[in-house]
């Protein structure tokens, strides 16, 4: 049985509206997430959530975009760290300079855990290398008004299947931050990039790395993220045990 034209036809509309009202979602997030402001209602949960049990000071604070606000696990991950997960949105870095006096300094952190990079170069986010390693410098700077030698740790910019044309420029601000921390003893980059690499043998990294979206993290991604993560913060803090 033929399907009637008009048929076709209004299914073809359909999709594409369907498709046109997509970018346009896709589009409208795009420009209204560049307000420093964005993600407000996440920072006013967490300070709800501050008010009916203030942490105790002294943690490592995890800021970050979605990769943090995910990881379910991290405190177990990270044990026997004291570790606080302040993980929002599809941050920029952006973002975390105008919130870390309301969701960082508050909490008299022992040292910052900073993730973020791979949203501000994402396709059409019209960020370049320079202004997201700027904006990095900003953050360190802000973090360190009070305590000069706070420590803090920028978790690489991580190769993923759904961005992997956009490597090159993760790459080279992963670079940047490298050689900033190089000359800074008080700031050191955690390298889950690497070894993700290599799990893809030269190309991206593998499907089981990440969710379906070839996004964000699975359980395995994770597992790679806090081996290299752990073991570098247990060392540099001194609490390694035999």
């Amino acid at each position: 049985m033929k399907t009637p034209r008009r048929t076709l036809t209004a299914l073809g509309v359909i999709l594409a509206l369907g498709a046109l009202g997509l970018y346009g979602t896709v589009r409208y997030y795009q420009t209204a997430s560049q307000d420093p402001a964005f993600f407000e209602d996440a920072i006013l949960a967490f300070e709800e959530r501050d008010r009916d049990a203030q942490p105790a000071p002294g943690a490592v604070v995890f800021v970050g975009s979605s990769s943090i606000r995910f990881w379910d696990t991290l405190e177990d991950d990270m044990a026997p760290l004291y570790v606080l997960e302040r993980g929002f949105g599809g941050a920029h870095l952006a973002h975390i300079v105008h919130n870390a006096r309301r969701i960082v300094t508050p909490y008299s952190p022992r040292a910052v855990v900073v993730y973020a990079g791979n949203n501000d170069l994402a396709a059409h986010s019209g960020k370049t290398v320079d202004r997201v390693v700027a904006d990095f410098e900003t953050l360190v700077a802000l973090l360190r008004e009070d305590r000069p030698a706070l420590p803090i740790y920028f978790i690489a910019i991580a190769p993923s299947r759904a961005r992997w044309e956009r490597w090159p420029e993760m790459q080279r601000t992963n670079e940047r931050i490298a050689a900033l921390a190089r000359s800074d003893e008080h700031l050191g980059v955690l390298d889950i990039a690497t070894p993700m690499l290599e799990a893809g043998r030269g190309g991206p990294p593998p499907a089981g790395l990440f969710m379906m979206d070839g996004l964000h993290l699975s359980e395995s991604g994770y597992e790679v993220w806090t081996e290299v993560i752990r073991s570098r913060l247990l060392a540099d803090l001194g609490m390694l045990t035999d």
